[in-house]
């Protein structure tokens, strides 16, 4: 591989990798029903929307999912794998072994979301407890409705919240179940944003 394609790989996978978290945000923000104008979704709504609103047109959301960010979500995990293959020389595979591929990577992501999610509400609890930001008040909305049925089976003991251990050990099984799925359907971790 040339400079010039390794560079171009690079900047395809940054971009593709960022707008593909903006899209997914997206769609987890419409799904819990956060806060609508908080400044972090007002934002993810402007960079989204040149892709969503010509696509929600077509596609209309159903029972409060916003079914054109998730369509568009594949869509770029999809474009993502056909150019890594076309720009390694890589032959492409059938078209479903291409959405399987793509769902799997989206899955992934969603989880990776979660995870970080998760780990930053723990981290900020420490450092910022009681703070107005709304990065944390979006951080919440997106990890409440995870975290609230973990809290019923696991209650707070003496003041500390041991359920977010049950999330992660939950998100590892996901995580570990969605690897040995993409062995076994032929995809290489390289190949999608979120494995």
């Amino acid at each position: 591989m040339t400079a010039f394609n390794e560079i171009f790989v690079y900047l395809l996978q940054t971009f593709l990798s960022l707008y593909l978290v903006a899209m997914l945000l997206r769609f987890l923000l419409q799904l819990v029903r956060a806060d609508f104008y908080n400044p972090i979704s007002q934002f993810l709504v402007k960079i989204t929307n040149p892709l969503v609103v010509p696509v929600r047109k077509m596609v209309p959301g159903f029972g409060g999912i916003d079914v054109a960010s998730l369509l568009l979500a594949l869509l770029l995990q999809l474009a993502g794998i056909v150019a890594l293959l076309l720009v390694n020389g890589l032959g492409l595979p059938g078209p479903l072994l291409l959405l399987v591929w793509s769902c799997l990577g989206v899955i992934g992501l969603l989880v990776n979301i979660y995870f970080f999610a998760l780990l930053a509400m723990i981290i900020l609890s420490w450092v910022a407890a009681g703070s107005r930001h709304p990065a944390i008040f979006l951080l919440y909305q997106i990890t409440e409705p995870v975290m609230a049925p973990f809290r019923k089976v696991l209650p707070s003991m003496g003041g500390l919240d041991f359920s977010p251990i049950l999330v992660f050990i939950l998100i590892n099984v996901i995580q570990i179940a969605l690897r040995h799925m993409a062995a076994g359907v032929g995809l290489h971790p390289a190949l999608v944003i979120g494995i």
